[in-house]
């Protein structure tokens, strides 16, 4: 007899029924809310929650009759988004709507508090999960460019919201002199600034200032170029195709809005902007929220907007940085330790954190 057969199987791990039970509900709830983000995303783009918004109460005959959809798929829709708590339902006259917060949620484009940016965002990395499958065997990353063009839009359409809500009331005031240097007139390069979103906005609230928006890919530039011919800013806003390691120009402030964690070499990208600086210029850094140890950012308190956040930068912002020179992959989870030591790496002397709210932290640099 060989002497493998004397061997004793270790015991099987005895299973905690309750233990048990609780994971299997999570794992069920997020079945739930993977399926139900597709039929708010497809409830979007076929208009219904506008039309429940703008018209609701409704019977599944009137919002077919309205929306020009099939009654029979669509009374199955309303009865699944009903079900997920994301429309109302009345029994009596059988109707269907929304209350002024799923009013919001799904159907307030623009309001800080809208979410159809995240399941578009959501729904396209699904259409690259071969792409992605492939890096995470290769270690060779995946560029931004590569990604389905859906990433580029639904991105804005996630941001700009809180953009729009921050950058001005938030944000540029918490570092130091900045508000009177713009209304001054400034020079301002945005770099990583993908469509144009927050460089228009302080281009529209800051007229005496000049604004220049930098990004490797040149899709998104194209797309900022129309945004601010739309916008009426050519005047005082350029968009060129750059990396953060190769744009022109001198700044008396530069502004990385949740680009500098998806870069390949965050150090050379802050010593290149370190050069770039007017005497008495200033870095304002933008970031994802998030503690410096995992352990805090899975505490329940910061687990639900990490557990995205976390997602989303294994499936495009570490690979995104994988996919360039140096590949340091700092992750959208960096934290301001390492946000910071980067800074001071690259040469800046005078590093902190300005403020920070649930989503964000953002780092005052000076040389």
């Amino acid at each position: 007899m060989s002497a493998s057969s004397h061997m004793i199987e270790p015991p099987a791990p005895t299973v905690n029924p309750e233990a048990l039970q609780a994971l299997h509900s999570k794992v069920l709830g997020d079945c739930n809310a993977g399926i139900g983000g597709l039929l708010a995303f497809m409830g979007d783009k076929l208009g219904l929650f506008r039309l429940l918004a703008d018209a609701g109460p409704l019977t599944t005959t009137e919002v077919a009759e309205r929306a020009g959809v099939n009654e029979r798929l669509v009374r199955e829709w309303l009865s699944a988004v009903a079900a997920a708590g994301y429309v109302t339902y009345e029994p009596d006259g059988e109707r269907f709507g929304v209350t002024p917060e799923q009013a919001v949620v799904f159907a307030a484009e623009g309001h800080p508090a809208f979410l159809q940016g995240p399941l578009d965002l959501i729904y396209s990395l699904y259409h690259d999960e071969p792409k992605l499958r492939d890096a995470f065997r290769h270690g060779r990353g995946m560029p931004w460019g590569d990604h389905n063009a859906c990433l580029f839009c639904s991105a804005e359409r996630f941001f700009g919201p809180l953009y729009r809500a921050s950058i001005l009331g938030e944000w540029l005031p918490a570092i130091d002199g900045v508000i009177e240097t713009l209304r001054g007139g400034a020079d301002v390069a945005d770099v990583g600034c993908g469509l144009g979103t927050s460089t228009l906005i302080m281009a529209g609230a800051f007229p005496e200032s000049r604004f220049a928006g930098f990004d490797n890919h040149a899709g998104s530039i194209d797309s900022a170029r129309q945004a601010a011919a739309k916008a009426g800013l050519t005047d005082r806003v350029r968009f060129e195709p750059a990396s953060a390691k190769q744009y022109a120009g001198e700044f008396d402030l530069i502004c990385f809005f949740d680009s500098l964690h998806d870069m390949g070499d965050p150090v050379g990208a802050a010593a290149h902007t370190k050069k770039r600086l007017k005497p008495g210029g200033v870095v304002m850094l933008v970031e994802p929220y998030a503690e410096d140890r995992l352990e805090d950012n899975l505490s329940s308190a910061r687990a639900p907007v990490s557990r995205f956040f976390y997602a989303a930068s294994t499936l495009a912002c570490v690979p995104g940085s994988q996919a360039q020179e140096v590949g340091r992959a700092l992750g959208a989870q960096a934290g301001p330790r390492q946000l910071m030591a980067v800074l001071q790496e690259a040469g800046f002397g005078r590093v902190r954190v300005a403020t920070q709210t649930a989503m964000n932290l953002v780092v005052e640099a000076r040389v």
